[in-house]
């Protein structure tokens, strides 16, 4: 089994956001919330998912997913953007670090390297899956605002990673997935469920486990389709309409990431 890596002194990955920042790891805002996908409760004249008079709340804050409408271009502009208030000292420190040009921007590479600073490792197909999700863009820069974002994001995912991983051996298998996808409010099931396991297993599903960085990637998978999903379910029914073009702009990102 393997131990997490320590995080640098002075900022760790148990420590809370600020108070302004709403983020929260309670799907969609309840107490007690039914995840999207779920089967319908037993209830007459009841939504499958819900309060219709009451939309479920997203789990990562409003300032950094998801800013254009749906079907927008993804490789539109990303306006200029600055540190929400309250953002942590340490979180400014690493995004300026990483802005060597004071463009006020970072890439890909420079995201991947300010994260590592953290212990926090992914590939680059990762990254661009954090960058498109948190910027609804594919031009694969970020700002101040976008990186708060996707800083207190990971340390949410993180914490719920290790919650479910049990033993502590840096994987989980395929029922701590789900237990861990239904934490975030995703209900994911029998062969999409063996789906995930067997794409973000490293070994190709043979050991029907997945380690953190893979975790993450799934994790950025399930919420960006099921929002995306979302967009067009308007009735919060589990059933939504597209077109051609609007079906190709909402999976291409995922697949050419």
């Amino acid at each position: 089994m393997s131990d997490y890596p320590h995080n640098p002194s002075g900022y760790g990955y148990g420590h809370q956001p600020p108070q302004s920042q709403p983020y929260s790891s309670a799907p969609y805002g309840g107490s007690a919330p039914v995840p999207y996908g779920a089967p319908p409760p037993q209830q007459v004249h009841s939504s499958p998912y819900g309060d219709l008079n009451k939309p479920p709340k997203d789990n990562t804050p409003s300032s950094g997913s998801y800013p254009g409408p749906y079907g927008s271009n993804p490789f539109s502009s990303l306006m200029p953007s600055i540190f929400p208030p309250g953002t942590d000292p340490n979180v400014m420190s690493c995004f300026q670090m990483a802005d060597q040009d004071g463009s006020g921007f970072i890439d890909d590479k420079e995201l991947q390297k300010a994260l590592s600073s953290y212990n926090q490792s992914f590939g680059l197909r990762t990254v661009h899956l954090l960058m498109y999700l948190f910027t609804n863009t594919n031009i694969r820069k970020i700002g101040p605002k976008e990186f708060t974002a996707v800083f207190y994001s990971l340390q949410n995912w993180r914490a719920i990673f290790e919650r479910f991983d049990k033993d502590r051996s840096g994987k989980i298998d395929s029922s701590e997935l789900r237990e861990a996808l239904h934490s975030l409010g995703y209900a994911v099931y029998g062969p999409v469920l063996e789906l995930l396991v067997s794409k973000f297993d490293k070994t190709g599903g043979m050991n029907k486990a997945i380690e953190y960085d893979n975790f993450i990637e799934c994790c950025l998978t399930v919420k960006g389709l099921t929002e995306k999903f979302k967009e067009k379910d308007i009735t919060y029914s589990g059933s939504a309409t597209f077109t051609y073009d609007s079906f190709m702009l909402t999976i291409l990102p995922f697949l050419i990431a």
